[in-house]
């Protein structure tokens, strides 16, 4: 078992529960946090989700062996499946990060309402490294939360963010010693248990209404050139690399 589901005073958990991968997502996990988020949707007991990792890690990103196998090839594969249902969602979502959130384990946090996570906590998106694009609308969100500076550094150069620095862009909402990240979370959570639930979502829809649509034409126009780069030369060579544990040599690439 990969992802962990629960439902317990009206919160949702969902945890990523691959310790021995640092919680590298698979197809099959992408899958089934779609699943939770869709039954969290429409199970009228739940408040709010908390999404999570274990104590020591949030998300190492995608499977590598296994995102090669099975790319996000369309639009019904279920890397697309969970950002769109996760982008949807209308209940409100915690997520709790300790450790490293790498690629879409930093990625999808821009589509939670609450983030809160460990003073040790590193994040990092290197799509550029692997021959690709970023991924999930953080093209726009990034800039959107922390400037274009900070957000092209961090995209062009694939720089790690210290867990300051994420408090600073405004990717998450609070640092806390690394056993208090999922307490607090759920703390957070269950607050929303005591107020009225239409309120909560339709105070949500509003808050996101400004960009909606440019968000999904973000993850759009993301995911077709993430497919055609996916292809190229220079990924090829990146994943080799990464497969091959050596460091990349884009200079044998033709055409760079």
């Amino acid at each position: 078992m990969t992802i962990r589901t629960s439902v317990e005073d009206s919160v949702a958990c969902i945890e990523l529960a691959r310790p021995e991968r640092k919680n590298a997502i698979t197809a099959q996990m992408y899958t089934d946090m779609a699943d939770a988020l869709e039954s969290a949707a429409h199970d009228a007991s739940v408040r709010a989700i908390v999404l999570h990792g274990n104590d020591a890690v949030f998300s190492a990103g995608n499977d590598i062996q296994d995102f090669l196998e099975r790319p996000p090839s369309s639009e019904s594969s279920s890397t697309v499946r969970f950002m769109k249902t996760l982008a949807a969602q209308e209940k409100p979502v915690i997520a709790a990060v300790n450790g490293a959130a790498v690629g879409i384990g930093t990625t999808l946090l821009m589509h939670c309402d609450l983030v809160y996570c460990a003073d040790d906590a590193m994040f990092s998106m290197p799509f550029v490294s692997l021959g690709l694009c970023p991924e999930f609308a953080s093209s726009l969100l990034v800039p959107l939360s922390a400037g274009y500076h900070k957000a092209a550094e961090k995209l062009l150069l694939g720089e790690p963010i210290s867990a300051e620095e994420a408090l600073e862009m405004g990717i998450v909402n609070r640092l806390v010693p690394p056993g208090e990240v999922l307490p607090l979370a759920m703390r957070q959570a269950r607050r929303f248990q005591a107020l009225p639930p239409v309120a909560v979502r339709e105070t949500k829809r509003l808050l996101k209404a400004g960009w909606r649509s440019a968000v999904q034409n973000a993850m759009t126009t993301e995911l077709e050139t993430f497919r055609r780069l996916l292809t190229s030369p220079e990924s090829k060579e990146a994943f080799n690399a990464f497969l091959e544990r050596r460091k990349p040599d884009f200079s044998r690439v033709a055409g760079t």
